[in-house]
């Protein structure tokens, strides 16, 4: 959001704070050296932070709890006031009253204020036209709004007036478009819609090639937008993000997760992903558990480690015991390190009985790395601490943005998207990779991998010479185990010497390393690669050379077509197969002029070949 001035920004998160019910402080405030005009802002809770140690024993009574709600904003060239970051999140209870906020005004400002007296009223009044729609689906007054909660709330989606013609609008002028686009909408029994499932030509053409692992993004329903979005997203051959589909629910609520992941199962023609990644939430554990039996469910390990601050930032030891936890989950490559490690910090910090560290111990088996090395993740696992699961729509869509505009949006992320990867297929095809170093294991997949992916790949070639000790601890048949050592680059530059075992089965041609980056990340890792090469080998095995990341996947990916016994379902998916095939034409086509000459000529070749079948007498096409 952007406002016209500074006081216009304050005024309007100061309105939002008395509806929620806290007051505001600003935190900090920039300002030009010559002219001393204001250039950047943050407001917080008041709430946030902790008193300084020589006030500690003033009688006041200690108020604040280290919460992390805060709005950070900047002038930028057009001289308005852009919002840049914002926390919505307390760690403390709220207030049902308006507070007054923490504003220092000096005497001569008093007379300004109450002259903008008017003005703070008017954005009171823009606030509450935001979060209030004064569409028949919603109520005029803004507490019972939050009867989301309540489940009669939950049998019809919150949409605006004209939300629902729009949508219909919309999927009906892309089936016109393309009779490859699906869409399901759920009604209930008074007839009004109540959960809506759709998934454009293009998302259904990838999910064929990317269905081994998919992350369900529901992060717009849990916190409060606008349009209660939930999207399906993929990775593809180039490690980018792709839609697999949307949906819109009524509800935060079982019954309208089982309908939309039976919606989206139903145009896959019940083709179940090996592996499920979603936010940690037991309602969408239950509603996986149903539809999904036979799918591994994780939790986002990226998504627990961003609720920290809220959950953890009101302790006393807040820095220090963020610290311990990172250190424990990340650094940990055996369960029992990990939970030695847990323990320790429980007792360090004596916070055993904490409600958010004890749910969250108990459900350690899903998000912890150390107990997911044989679940295979292609990239979206966030096992390191530097990695995050970005929402897809992340920058096309805000907290208010209404349903008419979303679907604007939805079209140009998409658009964006599918050029990314039509380039990253051109540039992986006509170009080749920089080899670093002398090593075959690096030439080997040059070759093969795409290029973002081979520069993964690459990197882990050139740690290779970080690990400078490779032995053979144990032999147990076939199989010998090695310790590969190697410096770890620390806080401050510091290198630390870890330990990693490595599993060798030279008659199966099987390697496999305690850190387990190869199902976390597709490929295999640097201390594998030195168990390979000491042991003389100069490939690497196929196995561990995964066709989804080959620069032409989708040219050899020939989805699996179970036989069917019905001759309209194999047209079905002949059907599919054949789009998707001229799909790959079709977006290379457009790259330029040349591109598309050439695609042309083709698909007026294919076509006449053909009609010249269509001469022949043929009883399998009768």
């Amino acid at each position: 959001m952007e406002f016209e001035s500074y006081d216009d920004a304050y005024n309007y998160y100061n309105c939002y704070a008395r509806e929620v019910g806290f007051r505001v402080r600003v935190k900090n405030s920039w300002f030009k050296r010559n002219s001393r005009e204001k250039y950047g802002a943050v407001l917080c809770c008041s709430s946030q932070g902790f008193k300084r140690i020589k006030d500690v024993n003033r009688l006041r009574k200690e108020t604040r709890t280290g919460c992390p709600a805060m709005m950070r904003m900047r002038m930028v060239d057009s001289k308005r006031w852009r919002v840049l970051e914002v926390t919505l999140e307390h760690n403390h209870s709220l207030g049902t009253k308006a507070y007054k906020s923490i504003k220092k005004t000096g005497a001569g400002n008093k007379k300004k204020l109450d002259s903008n007296c008017n003005a703070e009223v008017q954005t009171i009044k823009l606030y509450r036209a935001l979060v209030i729609d004064a569409g028949a689906n919603r109520s005029a007054n803004f507490s019972t709004r939050r009867c989301q909660t309540s489940s009669d709330c939950h049998d019809k989606l919150n949409l605006r007036k004209g939300d629902t013609q729009a949508m219909y609008n919309y999927f009906s002028r892309m089936q016109l478009r393309n009779p490859n686009f699906f869409y399901l909408m759920d009604l209930n029994d008074e007839g009004q819609l109540r959960n809506v499932f759709w998934i454009d030509a293009r998302s259904r053409a990838a999910y064929a090639y990317f269905v081994d692992v998919i992350y369900i993004d529901n992060s717009y329903m849990s916190n409060k937008y606008e349009i209660p979005l939930v999207a399906f997203v993929g990775t593809n051959h180039h490690g980018q993000s792709i839609l697999l589909g949307c949906g819109l629910l009524a509800g935060d609520t079982k019954a309208s997760y089982v309908w939309v992941f039976k919606a989206w199962l139903t145009c896959s023609l019940g083709r179940f992903p090996p592996t499920i990644i979603t936010e940690r939430c037991k309602v969408l554990e239950t509603a996986i558990n149903e539809v999904f039996p036979r799918s591994l469910h994780r939790f986002a390990l990226s998504h627990i480690m961003r609720k920290v601050p809220e959950k953890l930032g009101g302790l006393r030891n807040y820095d220090v015991i963020r610290k311990a936890l990172f250190k424990t989950i990340y650094e940990g490559l055996k369960p029992f390190d990990f939970e030695a490690a847990w323990r320790v910090m429980i007792q360090r910090f004596g916070v055993g009985d904490h409600e958010w560290l004890c749910s969250l111990y108990n459900d350690r088996a899903k998000w912890a790395p150390v107990y997911l090395k044989d679940t295979f993740f292609a990239g979206m696992a966030t096992a390191r601490s530097n990695e995050t699961l970005t929402a897809f729509f992340d920058k096309y869509v805000h907290k208010q943005t209404p349903l008419k505009e979303f679907l604007d949006k939805y079209e140009l992320a998409l658009q964006k998207k599918f050029k990314e990867e039509a380039l990253a297929d051109m540039e992986s095809r006509s170009s080749n990779s920089e080899l670093k170093t002398r090593c075959s294991f690096e030439l080997q997949l040059s070759k093969v991998y795409t290029r973002e992916i081979f520069k993964r790949f690459q990197l882990e070639v050139e740690e290779m010479y970080s690990c400078f000790s490779t032995t053979q601890l144990h032999v147990d048949g076939q199989v010998v185990i090695f310790l590969v050592k190697e410096r770890v680059l620390e806080e401050g530059n510091r290198r630390e010497i870890r330990d990693y075992e490595v599993l060798y089965n030279r008659t199966a041609a099987e390697v496999r390393c305690i850190c387990s980056c190869f199902n976390f990340y597709g490929y295999l890792c640097r201390h594998a690669l030195c168990v390979l090469n000491f042991n003389g080998v100069e490939e690497i095995p196929s196995k561990y050379i995964l066709s989804r990341w080959k620069k032409d996947y989708k040219r050899l990916c020939a989805p699996d077509v179970e036989s069917s016994s019905t001759e309209s379902i194999e047209q079905v998916q002949w059907y599919s197969q054949l789009y998707r095939s001229a799909l790959q034409v079709v977006e290379e086509g457009v790259i330029s002029l040349d591109h598309y000459k050439v695609a042309l000529n083709a698909f007026e070749e294919s076509l006449s070949r053909v009609h010249h079948i269509e001469e022949k007498p043929n009883k399998n096409l009768l």
